[in-house]
């Protein structure tokens, strides 16, 4: 009996090594299978970003325009205003008292001609003093003129509607000719500003050309995009030599005066590609600020490979070189192989692959 028993004993702890092992070695390959999948290739389009520059379609400086106290003030600091209303007035007493003289001047000249235009009439004088008579005339009428100008200019008016910035002089304050008072900016459309590289220029232009894509979007401050889409109605006419860059202008319409001269903002332009290669980013990572993934050859070896990244979007990357559309890279265990490890892994198409992620849409 004790003899049967050990046998049995022993069979049992076989049969359950063997069960251990079983499962130990069924533990180990799933362990070390992974998931592997290909770039996607396809024409798309990305969201480049640009620091841009906003500023007002119109934005002066008001400055007197003749020399004098500032006697008046009718508007507010930050105040809008309407094209014509008046703004500022220079004491205009010593200018009235010009164009008074000038006037008197002007009516005594007046009677010298008609008293000599009677004596030429009858032969009395040549005609060249007729003539002499009529350029003191003249000149008298044009200082006469000059001196209502000069009078005007003591009131200033606003050119076109806007808003007013901080003034610069106050009430009761000498001010000499050219002096600045203040800033006006028309905030009813906004000019923004911004540089793009010169291959990035080249596929905007031949994409704008073939299917007129003109709009772009505005990104504030605050990181929320502006409600009304803008439209690239200027590029400049030379690229910086030393960046590469070329200027556009984008046009933005401002109905609600939330955008102010001076602002800063990114836009939002979106830029074809053809036959772009598409990873997800999960696939990837990162060594001394290089990004690389992991390819899987025929024999089932992984290998480190460094990529060049052409743009980022939203879970993904655009890859410009490094991989090809035939390659299989790693989608996931990344960081439980190294280079040169032999791998089992499960094959999945790259639509599939993408689609699945989050934001991704086609």
């Amino acid at each position: 009996m004790k003899r049967r028993f050990l046998i049995m004993l022993m069979s049992f702890s076989a049969l359950y090594g063997n069960t251990s092992c079983s499962k130990r070695e069924e533990e180990k390959e799933e362990v070390t299978k992974f998931l592997v999948t290909s770039p996607l290739q396809k024409d798309t389009t990305i969201t480049k970003e640009y620091v841009a520059q906003i500023h007002s379609i119109q934005h002066i400086e008001m400055r007197a325009l003749e020399r004098g106290y500032l006697q008046k003030i009718f508007v507010d600091e930050g105040q809008s205003v309407q094209k014509g209303q008046m703004m500022f007035q220079i004491m205009p007493m010593l200018y009235q008292a010009e164009l008074k003289k000038s006037e008197a001047e002007a009516k005594f000249v007046n009677i010298e001609y008609q008293n000599t235009k009677k004596l030429a009439d009858n032969n009395v004088v040549s005609p060249n003093e007729l003539a002499l008579a009529q350029a003191k005339l003249d000149k008298a009428h044009a200082e006469v003129s000059l001196a209502q100008t000069h009078l005007q200019f003591t009131a200033i008016k606003a050119p076109f509607s806007g808003i007013m910035d901080h003034f610069q002089a106050r009430l009761g304050s000498l001010v000499d000719e050219g002096d600045l008072l203040t800033t006006l900016s028309d905030n009813s459309k906004m000019w923004v500003y911004y540089n793009v590289p010169e291959a990035e220029y080249l596929s905007y232009k031949s994409h704008a050309q073939a299917e007129n894509v003109m709009n772009v979007n505005l990104r504030m401050a605050n990181n929320e995009v502006f409600e009304q889409p803008g439209i690239v109605q200027t590029i400049e006419a030379d690229f910086n030599n030393e960046t590469g860059n070329i200027a556009f202008r984008a046009t933005f319409p401002n109905p609600k005066g939330l955008l102010r001269n001076g602002e800063t903002g990114s836009v939002l332009m979106t830029v074809p590609l053809k036959h772009a290669l598409i990873i997800p980013q999960k696939a990837t990572f990162e060594i001394l600020e290089k990004k690389y993934v992991f390819v899987v050859d025929k024999g089932n070896v992984v290998h480190q490979r460094e990529i060049g990244i052409a743009s980022e979007m939203p879970d993904l990357y655009v890859i410009k070189s490094g991989i090809t559309a035939n390659d299989r890279i790693m989608l996931e265990g990344l960081r439980k192989v190294k280079d040169g490890d032999k791998v089992t892994y499960d094959y999945k198409a790259p639509q599939a692959v993408i689609s699945h992620l989050k934001v991704y849409s086609e």
